[in-house]
């Protein structure tokens, strides 16, 4: 029986018993405030999700760079949340970098301000762009990227692991942070027990409105910070307490996201909340791990800043070495996440 089990694997192509062996991994490239995260599946497939600045190519290369560590010779699926410079800047420049096979995106509506950033993703995409709404599959193998929310619609029915949220009651309302925050194109990425949330920039309105009264998307294992982790206008009590996050990781810049004054705040609101953007994560229940891309040079008060060894960029712009986090999903839920800098690294168990 033995030696029939070993036939039988060597029968068995090389790249087959590879791909099966792989785990799940994300790369949060740093892209200085701006949004860039690439996945790659267990099958070898890969997904981006935004191409940050367009300033002199620098997100390009480091994107480009990204994808050469993760062994890739195409990206498979391009997701651009949305319009706006920090996350379609580095498109055009990208595309001649490395193959893209298909773009997924929202509709063309657009604020005047922004249009130049919409005509370089049609060009980038021509005759490969699909429009994306709420329920829709990225159809990467071996994982299920679902679109949560797009072109200012949501998810109609709760997932699995959702219901009520008794949070909502006496939840603050806000105004909308603008359209093209609430248009985004937000994705809930499932490996196993393993869920990554990336709303990428959506608004404090939209974020209640996908977990009240009833929360659609369950508790989650990774969550992606909204707005950099600069929560203004976004990181409601309510949906951070909904969505149970395990692990954070803020893809901020030195300068930008975590660590900026929420102007916004002036709630004399009957359920009082954190105003700082990190002690608000760090005191969401359930929370074992907040990782940033960088230290905000904002505020460097070590108390509003995760552990350093947990941060991966520590200087100023101009002297920044680029350094991402990185995550590796098994099979059986556990996930390490190490900073490029140090080389640091903490394993999880997902719940």
């Amino acid at each position: 029986m033995l030696g029939f089990l070993l036939l039988a694997l060597l029968l068995v192509p090389s790249g087959v018993l590879e791909a099966q062996s792989r785990n799940l991994e994300i790369y949060w490239i740093d892209v200085e405030g701006g949004a860039a995260t690439l996945v790659v599946s267990p099958s070898g497939e890969s997904i981006l999700i935004d191409t940050g600045f367009e300033v002199d190519d620098r997100d390009a290369k480091r994107i480009y760079a990204a994808t050469q560590q993760a062994g890739l010779k195409k990206i498979d699926y391009l997701v651009i949340s949305h319009y706006h410079a920090d996350h379609v800047g580095g498109l055009s420049a990208l595309s001649k970098m490395i193959p893209i096979g298909s773009f997924f995106g929202r509709g063309d509506e657009i604020e005047p301000v922004n249009q130049k950033w919409l005509d370089s993703y049609k060009t980038a995409s021509a005759g490969k762009r699909t429009i994306v709404k709420p329920g829709d599959q990225i159809p990467i193998k071996g994982l299920q990227a679902l679109v949560v929310s797009s072109d200012q619609k949501l998810l109609a029915k709760p997932l699995e692991g959702g219901g009520p949220n008794s949070l909502c009651a006496d939840a603050e309302q806000k105004a909308p942070a603008g359209p093209e925050n609430q248009g985004m194109v937000g994705m809930l990425l499932t490996y196993g027990r393993f869920k990554l949330l990336a709303l990428i920039d959506l608004d404090w309105e939209k974020e209640m409105e996908l977990v009240c009264p009833v929360n659609k998307l369950g508790a989650v294992t990774l969550y992606q910070t909204s707005r950099h982790g600069s929560f203004d206008g976004a990181g409601a009590p309510a949906f951070l307490g909904a969505i149970k996050p395990q692990v954070v990781v803020v893809n901020n810049g030195p300068r930008k996201g975590m660590g900026q004054v929420d102007n916004n705040v002036k709630s004399t609101h009957s359920a009082p909340y954190e105003k700082n953007a990190y002690l608000r994560l760090a005191k969401t229940p359930g929370v074992e791990g907040i990782w940033q891309v960088h230290l905000s040079l904002l505020d460097k008060d070590p108390s509003h800043n995760t552990s350093e060894d947990m941060i991966a960029n520590l200087e100023e712009t101009a002297d920044c070495k680029g350094n991402g986090i990185k995550v590796s999903v098994g099979k059986d839920g556990k996930f390490t996440v190490t900073n490029a800098r140090n080389g640091f690294s903490k394993t999880y168990a997902a719940r």
